[in-house]
């Protein structure tokens, strides 16, 4: 038995207002960089160097408090190597794997809704598509 647009609507609407799952799901994926940074350990474990090459290059300190964050979450890993110099990798937990699916159907929504944009030029709005 499938769900349908009816049944999610109700699920969603009689969910409790304080403390629901889409609340705890908006806690983890709080802003860009948490969802992209769980978009970019999808595919496997990853060095800081190589996330913030693969994110266009953030601030290493706006980094480093989001990874931060997404490890106190228990929704990645921070493994250091006692090398020289030292190396430090990050991987999604099961818990951060299990948010695959909701990226995917952000992914889809994006692809089907292009983008809106306010035309400063034309005073009006404008489609912008990537």
């Amino acid at each position: 038995m499938g769900t349908n647009g009816v049944d999610i609507a109700a699920r969603l609407t009689t969910a409790s207002p304080r403390g629901c799952g889409v609340e705890r799901t908006l806690k983890v994926l709080d802003g860009k960089w948490s969802t992209l940074i769980i978009r970019e350990l999808l595919t496997g474990s990853k060095r800081f160097g190589e996330l913030r090459s693969a994110l266009g290059d953030p601030s290493a300190k706006t980094l480093t408090e989001r990874l931060r964050v997404l490890e106190n979450q228990q929704i990645l890993t921070r493994t250091v190597y006692a090398e020289v110099p030292p190396r430090v990798v990050y991987e999604l937990t099961e818990q951060g794997q299990s948010l695959s699916g909701i990226l995917y159907a952000m992914l889809v929504w994006g692809e089907e809704h292009p983008l809106i944009e306010e035309s400063r030029e034309e005073g009006g709005l404008r489609r912008v598509t990537f």
